[in-house]
């Protein structure tokens, strides 16, 4: 039996329900236009004629997460098999294959010099590893394991060499010195857990997203938001920098893909799929950020020209749903992951 809504919970409930609903009401008034009509004399957008150029086979169970190093050519990948795998996506080939001691893992990150892997997940840790050396066994060291989390680790992004961020279940966010192994700041950052981190491009900043349906930017040398972005209606599974900086996209578990602009603090663009049946588990930007690209759990790749808000396409072969997707940095290649066990490259 559900309890009954305490008097005062009801009240402050209400209390913040309008105070959003002011809000819209606010940002309304200052959003004189809207993207989609401006941007309604631009020329169509070529269709995305992607396909698999390599496909990935290594993993024997699910493959839950998929981020490129800054060389735009290897990729990290982990699954439910209990193994990360480092690929030369330009060959298919695997570089190295690095067994957990977890096999529960939800997130991995690739540093950008290519030297660094980290990973974690259900075993509420963060666990990074050194591609350069190798323990007895020969596989890849492990450098730090990071513990003190109250809650499953969902995402990790570092931010050089020496620093790693971690959102958690516990709903804190975690920036970590790796050389001495200890936390530099702990902080409550949403309502909910927090589900999926974006850097932006020259790494200063970085926007999160939670299953509290918020997303939010913050600056890396502080505490607290610089900005919170409303509008999702389920949570939020991915958030993906704009390549300008100006903004961010996101793909919720609601069925919709958005883009927020900072600038005018609010949602510029809505993007929903044809069948409107398919909730994004992930979400990703072209180079130019004129695509908006989305991993659903139906199997597909949803495609979005972001000016426009037409839906340009869909990339079908995986088998089950998509777990992951990461664009190179460099926009050649998108790379994504699937509970089908395969990893895919599309160019």
């Amino acid at each position: 039996m559900a309890p009954k809504d305490d008097p005062e919970v009801a009240a402050l409930k209400k209390e913040i329900t309008d105070m959003i609903a002011k809000f819209q009401e606010e940002q309304k008034k200052v959003a004189d236009c809207k993207l989609f009509d401006k941007c309604a004399d631009l020329g169509d957008v070529p269709k995305v004629r992607i396909t698999t150029k390599k496909f990935l086979k290594g993993h024997i169970n699910k493959v839950n997460s998929v981020h490129f190093a800054g060389d735009s050519r290897h990729c990290v990948t982990g699954s439910l098999d209990g193994k990360l795998i480092i690929w030369d996506t330009w060959t298919g080939n695997k570089v190295q294959v690095i067994p957990l001691r977890s096999a529960w893992v939800m997130s991995v990150a690739y540093a950008d010099s290519g030297n660094f892997v980290a990973c974690g997940g259900m075993d509420n840790m963060c666990t990074v590893y050194d591609l350069n050396n190798r323990d007895a066994q020969g596989n890849a060291k492990i450098v730090r394991e990071l513990m003190g989390y109250e809650g499953f680790l969902s995402s990790c992004r570092f931010l050089d060499d020496t620093h790693i961020l971690t959102g958690s279940g516990d709903m804190k966010i975690c920036v970590w010195d790796l050389q001495v192994g200890k936390k530099t700041s702990e902080f409550d950052a949403h309502a909910g857990d927090v589900v999926s981190i974006s850097m932006s491009p020259d790494k200063n900043t970085y926007v999160t997203g939670s299953v509290d349906r918020t997303c939010k930017l913050w600056d890396v040398r502080e505490n607290t938001p610089k900005q919170t972005f409303f509008g999702h209606e389920a949570d939020v599974n991915s958030v993906c920098y704009h390549p300008s900086g100006f903004g961010f996209a996101t793909g919720s578990e609601d069925k919709t893909a958005r883009l927020f602009d900072f600038r005018s603090d609010q949602q510029i663009g809505h993007y929903e799929p044809p069948n409107q049946s398919s909730g994004f588990t992930s979400c990703a930007l072209s180079l130019s950020g004129r695509y908006i690209l989305c991993g659903s759990d139906d199997n597909n790749i949803h495609i979005w020209d972001t000016m426009k808000g037409s839906h340009n396409g869909t990339l079908s072969g995986h088998e089950n749903r998509i777990t992951s997707i990461c664009m190179a940095p460099n926009g050649m290649a998108l790379a994504s992951c699937s509970w089908d066990q395969h990893v895919r490259i599309w160019v």
